[in-house]
């Protein structure tokens, strides 16, 4: 119960940092996400009340239903922030690999329709990665939060997955969580 406790405290602090954010969309996703993360752990509280028999009176799916959408918009919300920060990186490389290469653009030998129609793919997921690569609080903020929405999506029914997939994207989440713990270098700052 202490643990819930914190998580409470830490969420509110979170909040009131959040809404100090200089940039819009992080204030606003974050603040949002933290107040959802507030009512997810009240929720929590209130089926641990019930689960040690303080009071019988609960729905027990009923709140833990809210518990899970809460969770869920909580998660949809950072990955909206983590999404805009995304974009952000990668207009900042490709800003920076447009300055490194000035000079006239080569043309490739054996250029074809269909190299027309997949380049626009790779050029893409090639940004991407060297701008997660380049950022990697951004890459493990990102994986945390995408493995962390398989739980309430499953228990919402959004997207049914099987428990060993659920239980990998915990795993992996924690150890995301762990390495920002250890190395708080890897937390991603809120501007």
């Amino acid at each position: 119960k202490w643990f819930r406790l914190g998580n409470v405290v830490h969420a509110i602090q979170a909040t009131e940092q959040s809404i100090h954010a200089t940039d819009l969309v992080p204030r606003l996703c974050l603040t949002l996400a933290n107040l959802n993360r507030v009512i997810y752990f009240i929720c929590d509280t209130i089926l641990w009340v019930r689960s040690v028999g303080l009071t019988s009176g609960i729905n027990k799916e009923k709140w833990r239903t809210r518990a899970a959408h809460h969770y869920c918009f909580s998660l949809l919300l950072s990955l909206v922030r983590d999404l805009y920060e995304i974009s952000l990186q990668m207009k900042r490389v490709t800003r920076d690999r447009a300055k490194k290469e000035k000079s006239a653009s080569q043309d490739s030998l054996g250029y074809s329709v269909a190299d027309e129609e997949t380049e626009w793919l790779q050029s893409f997921l090639l940004l991407l990665f060297r701008s997660l690569k380049q950022h990697p609080p951004l890459l493990l903020d990102t994986v945390k939060n995408l493995c962390d929405i398989l739980n309430p999506l499953d228990q919402l029914g959004i997207y049914k997955s099987n428990p060993g997939i659920i239980g990998l994207g915990g795993l992996v989440s924690s150890i995301a969580g762990m390495i920002t713990v250890a190395y708080p270098q890897m937390k991603l700052k809120t501007r």
